[in-house]
């Protein structure tokens, strides 16, 4: 008797609200060529690609319920891209690998510098003492995003 093996469609979620276009256009690429599902999460309804492999869900708004729904919903061995780091923390705990718009990954190891520079700048940025974001998302944004995306979908499609 021979094993029959069965393929493995990845499921990618999106932060919506925080995902810079150019980052969800890359997620549709990925999936349309490996057949995979992306679900977009939003508080607000935000431009969905016309693919059948891409749902929008759009939550009702209120302080963190995207992040609450993407937590509740996405399960070990999918991928979440959002830029927040304390819901990448709560994804880790549950096994969802998670990865930023820019292509870092976060990880076990990173997470609690990653932490800590976050409240360091948002207590800078309550002070007064900086503002702003991050810099105009570019060329190499893109490309390393694209690489990350591919080494992790790739990881979870090993299993």
């Amino acid at each position: 008797m021979t094993a029959v093996k069965q393929a493995v469609v990845v499921r990618v979620w999106i932060d919506a609200d925080a995902c810079p276009r150019a980052s969800r256009d890359q997620v549709v690429r990925f999936a349309l060529k490996r057949g995979l599902e992306v679900v977009l999460v939003a508080g607000q309804p935000v431009a969905r690609p016309s693919f059948a492999c891409v749902r929008l869900i759009v939550v009702p708004s209120g302080p963190d319920a995207a992040d609450d729904y993407l937590v509740e919903h996405a399960v070990p061995g999918e991928l979440v891209i959002c830029s927040d780091v304390p819901l990448a923390d709560r994804l880790l705990k549950k096994g969802v690998a998670a990865l930023d718009p820019r292509g870092r990954e976060f990880d076990e190891r990173n997470m609690g510098d990653k932490l800590a520079v976050r409240n360091l700048f948002s207590d800078l940025r309550e002070q007064g003492l900086v503002g702003g974001g991050q810099g105009a998302y570019s060329d190499r944004d893109r490309q390393v995003f694209a690489n990350a995306l591919d080494r992790i979908l790739t990881r979870l499609a090993r299993g």
